[in-house]
């Protein structure tokens, strides 16, 4: 079977379309970003899961971080190891 170069082009860009697909569905928007960090103090952010515990009904502590984009950072990391890790 042979494949022209136009039709695995246009295969490459259905691949490409959908892998962009799934991982927009996964991003969280701002409203949710905000509902996960919280400020404590001055310069202190704790980032805490989306998910309460059933147990204790309180989210989990995911960590301290001395800025905003900090936690942020580790969201995104946390959400890319959860998918592709």
């Amino acid at each position: 079977m042979r494949i022209t170069h136009q039709k695995l082009q246009s295969l490459i860009r259905e691949i490409i379309q959908e892998s962009h697909h799934e991982t927009d569905e996964h991003d969280l928007s701002e409203a949710e970003i905000e509902e996960i960090i919280r400020k404590l103090g001055p310069k202190k952010y704790r980032l805490y899961s989306k998910k309460k515990n059933p147990k204790t009904g309180e989210r989990r502590n995911l960590g301290t971080f001395r800025s905003k984009k900090a936690a942020k950072e580790h969201e995104q990391d946390i959400q890319f190891f959860k998918r592709k890790g």
